[in-house]
């Protein structure tokens, strides 16, 4: 089987791996997750991923607390998400690697570029922990920066919501829901897609991104193959 994109970085928040329970990371949610990454895997994509660690950390949603202390305990918070998407991803059968940007050799390897690029080479999926490992950076701006880094052919920004909007669907019943958008539009419209450092970057390097919603995890497989879902942002807007 075709697919559109043969080496992708897949970005998934952390509310996702939470599942109905709003918190924490949800065994059977996770798995439904991995199931899905193996099929992209087994129709030959090279993966490469980004986990948030919102389920279980905030670090600017804190008044009082240090921003740089707050910030590394949310890099704590993605190492863990990754440990747990890793073991699924095993469960499955699909030989994984997890890289962190902070070093923590008992449980994963130091994050070098080259290692993680031979890793996909060899069709190992490789999960990023930890952001860039800089407070004041957001998980969106690690996808951004691992996905320059690694080459990909786009980002796949996994989201509660199924595409972007120009307000909250959830509030707006008549939000106006975008097919295609240019990253000058999620700059200037303010959409709320990514930060503007990640939005920036990936417009500097021309990285198009597919932003669709994680409610159907199958989603992850026709965001692949090409099929129309979601809202595609790219150098043009087309």
């Amino acid at each position: 089987m075709r697919i559109k994109y043969k080496r992708v970085l897949l970005k998934i928040s952390g509310e996702a791996l939470a599942g109905p329970k709003g918190f924490g990371i949800d065994e059977d949610t996770v798995n439904e997750i991995s199931r899905n990454i193996k099929k992209i895997v087994d129709l030959g994509c090279k993966v490469s991923i980004v986990v948030g660690g919102g389920n279980i950390w905030r670090g600017r949603s804190s008044n009082d607390m240090d921003r740089t202390r707050a910030d590394h305990m949310g890099m704590l918070a993605t190492a863990i998400n990754s440990l747990g998407l890793c073991s699924g991803l095993e469960a499955q059968g699909v030989e994984t690697r997890v890289q962190t940007a902070i070093e923590m050799r008992q449980v994963a390897e130091p994050y070098i570029r080259g290692k993680a690029a031979r890793h996909l080479d060899k069709g190992r999926v490789v999960i990023f922990g930890c952001g860039t490992g800089n407070p004041f950076m957001s998980t969106d701006t690690a996808a951004a920066l691992r996905a320059v880094e690694m080459e990909v052919d786009a980002i796949l920004l996994a989201k509660k919501v199924d595409a972007v909007y120009d307000s909250d669907p959830n509030i707006n019943p008549n939000a106006k829901r975008y097919t295609n958008l240019s990253f000058s539009d999620i700059l200037t419209k303010n959409l709320g897609v990514m930060d503007s450092t990640a939005a920036s970057l990936c417009r500097d390097n021309k990285m198009p991104i597919l932003v669709f919603g994680l409610n159907d995890p199958e989603n992850i497989v026709r965001a692949v193959k090409g099929d129309k879902i979601g809202t595609l942002v790219n150098y043009e807007g087309k």
